[in-house]
């Protein structure tokens, strides 16, 4: 078992910046990708960025609205990984989330259903 915790988040205004940490506990060498995925009000949850895990492959990636606002990376000797964000408006008020997968499922990680261990979630709130 992996378990997520994240932190951070909180008010800011529009255009300002804000950072989200999830950091993970267990068996956390099982675990392959981490992504970070958001869910606004009345919306669908919605992928945000993945990284591996352990700093293979051509990773990071990120959803179309978050490249060049957002970036996402990893500090191994605290299990952690990091969002970082800027340029925030409105549209990006969401609970933000933390997840894990152990699976080698390439050209999938954008999707939840891969992802096997979830975090609580932290919220994120831009005013305008």
């Amino acid at each position: 078992q992996v378990q997520l915790v994240e932190s951070g988040g909180g008010l800011v205004q529009a255009g300002g910046s804000l950072s989200v940490s999830c950091t993970a506990s267990g068996r956390t060498k099982d675990i392959y990708v981490m992504g970070w995925f958001r869910q606004g009000p009345g919306k669908e949850r919605e992928f945000v960025a993945w990284i591996h895990w352990n700093g293979v492959g051509s990773s990071p990636f990120y959803a179309d609205f978050a490249k060049g606002r957002f970036t996402i990376s990893r500090d191994s000797a605290e299990n952690t990984v990091h969002l970082q964000m800027r340029s925030l408006n409105p549209r990006d008020t969401a609970v933000y989330f933390c997840a894990a997968t152990p699976f080698r499922a390439s050209n999938m990680y954008e999707s939840h259903r891969v992802y096997e261990y979830w975090g609580q979630g932290t919220q994120v709130i831009v005013s305008s």
